[in-house]
């Protein structure tokens, strides 16, 4: 700390007199190796859509597995919106909403999800956490507690207006990347209702390609119609710095996230290059 001739006193600093935009400035801010908080946690999103809609079917037997398989590995279960978030979505659009207010109001459903979630799985310890407690993980995790988290990133009212359209482009999808890749976490594992991505959604289209495997630039240049991962999960996995893949499975299949977290081949891995 420095005392100018003012009186007034300046705390020194090697980015003193920065924009913090300058393109040297950001060059010389990059590092070889980034703090991994969790090195060794799982993330599993479960979709509203793709899982939680459907209900004791397929919801009891997949929190089953994910609860045997907390006793031996590390895993934050995150959580999507589902057919609610869409119902709302509809009205908003139709009455005019901003998007940042779109995305306010569908954090809301993820969360409720969440609830659901950590109450079906009160006997593995389940415990409903907010993105707040986050850096508490450790602690948390060494309690022998299995948190859930529900998915919408807390962008809020602050959130990104998308390219087109008035959807918030940052939902749950992404916010389960967004915490694996801050934590640096071991995987980020994405469970849908179909096996993976194809070039189209096989439901509507039987011939539809399967892809097992594909490099996020790829993917973005491909310019699909559809997807069954958000697209701004793919963008962000692009800069991604601790989370080099993304992996999506049929969350419906028994014995499908241990394969995942086990590194088995199955479903589709997008890799950031």
């Amino acid at each position: 700390m420095a005392r100018e001739e003012s009186g007034r006193f300046r705390i020194r600093s090697g980015l003193e007199g920065e924009t913090l935009v300058a393109k040297g400035l950001m060059k010389k801010t990059a590092r070889n190796e980034t703090l991994r908080l969790l090195p060794d946690l799982n993330v599993v999103k479960i979709g509203g859509h793709a899982a939680v809609d459907y209900g004791k079917s397929v919801m009891v037997p997949l929190l089953e597995e994910i609860g045997e398989l907390s006793r031996e590995h590390q895993i934050l279960v995150v959580t999507g919106g589902g057919g609610r978030v869409r119902h709302l979505m509809e009205i908003g659009i139709d009455l005019g909403m901003p998007t940042g207010v779109l995305a306010e109001l569908s954090s809301k459903i993820s969360e409720q999800n969440a609830i659901m979630v950590s109450i079906l799985l009160s006997k593995y310890n389940g415990v409903r956490i907010h993105t707040g407690d986050l850096l508490n993980l450790p602690s948390i995790l060494k309690l022998g507690i299995l948190p859930v988290v529900h998915g919408t990133p807390p962008y809020g009212l602050y959130e990104h207006p998308p390219r087109v359209g008035s959807i918030p482009p940052h939902r749950t999808d992404t916010g389960a990347f967004l915490m694996a890749e801050v934590l640096g976490a071991r995987s980020c594992i994405i469970g849908k209702n179909v096996d993976g991505l194809y070039t189209e959604d096989p439901r509507k289209n039987p011939d539809a390609e399967f892809i097992p495997e594909i490099a996020a630039e790829e993917l973005m240049g491909m310019e699909m119609e559809d997807m069954v991962i958000e697209r701004m999960t793919v963008e962000l996995l692009r800069n991604a710095v601790n989370i080099r893949e993304i992996r999506i499975v049929n969350c419906h299949v028994p014995g499908n996230i241990g394969r995942a977290i086990r590194g088995e081949k199955l479903g589709t891995i997008i890799r950031a290059r």
